[in-house]
């Protein structure tokens, strides 16, 4: 059971505001720890069989790991450039239909060029799912009628609930032939960075919690997830502070 733990994200988000701005160099050391640690994460939880240290080799050193599938390495690489792309869009205060579908070519474009950033043509079958992906045919409406609604949601919610939402709303429409996971993933930190909250990465660990709270929400039941993200996003806070006490 996960709870809604809003006041301690806004707690600790003062806390961590307390030691702002933060020079260049610690700032560089924090995006390299998120940049391998959410690749690694965000990456394990869609089954790439990366460990975090082999991951760190593939993208600090630009070596591949004797054993492992290729399609393993191209989805490290490809998530950290959507990371970088990341970043430079917390700059901005809007999410746009372009902005997802460039974080999706990103990521996806050394494993297919043909479908990165384009939504699927055919429908998908996900195994030991009962839910009804909008077809082909009616995805660009979907995600058109999604990205409208982005301000709205982000007005009106909490940060934390709005990237929640944001999260589960994308999933749920699936637009993309693969790699939509770690799309919602990179969207949902997109909207907090923008917010002026840090990166909140979902361990592999809670794998279990997390599928279940998102089918959840297939059935408009959204409380358990955004509870869920509340924690991982306070979990994420405790160690970002922890990060920068010791950088100081």
């Amino acid at each position: 059971m996960y709870n809604n733990c809003f006041a301690d994200n806004d707690e600790y988000k003062i806390k961590i505001d307390s030691y702002r701005p933060l020079d260049k160099d610690a700032v560089k050391q924090i995006q390299e720890y998120y940049r391998i640690g959410l690749t690694y994460s965000s990456n394990a939880l869609e089954g790439n069989t990366l460990d975090l240290a082999e991951t760190k080799v593939v993208l600090e050193d630009g070596l591949t790991v004797s054993g492992k599938p290729m399609k393993d390495h191209l989805e490290t690489i490809g998530h950290s450039d959507a990371f970088y792309e990341l970043l430079k869009l917390a700059k901005s205060d809007i999410i746009t239909e372009e902005n997802i579908k460039y974080l999706h070519k990103l990521f996806y474009k050394r494993i297919d060029e043909e479908n990165a950033g384009q939504y699927r043509k055919k429908s998908i079958i996900v195994t030991g799912s009962d839910v009804e992906f909008p077809k082909p045919e009616v995805l660009q409406d979907k995600m058109s009628e999604f990205a409208q609604s982005i301000s709205e949601m982000k007005a009106n919610l909490h940060p934390v609930e709005f990237a929640a939402m944001l999260h589960a709303k994308f999933v749920n429409i699936h637009p993309f032939i693969d790699g939509n996971g770690r799309v919602a993933r990179l969207l949902m930190n997109l909207a907090l960075l923008q917010s002026g909250y840090n990166i909140t990465i979902i361990p592999p660990v809670v794998r279990a919690d997390y599928i279940r709270a998102i089918q959840d929400t297939n059935h408009n039941n959204f409380i358990p997830f955004i509870n869920f993200i509340s924690e991982m996003v306070l979990e994420s806070q405790k160690e970002y502070l922890r990060i920068i006490e010791r950088l100081k």
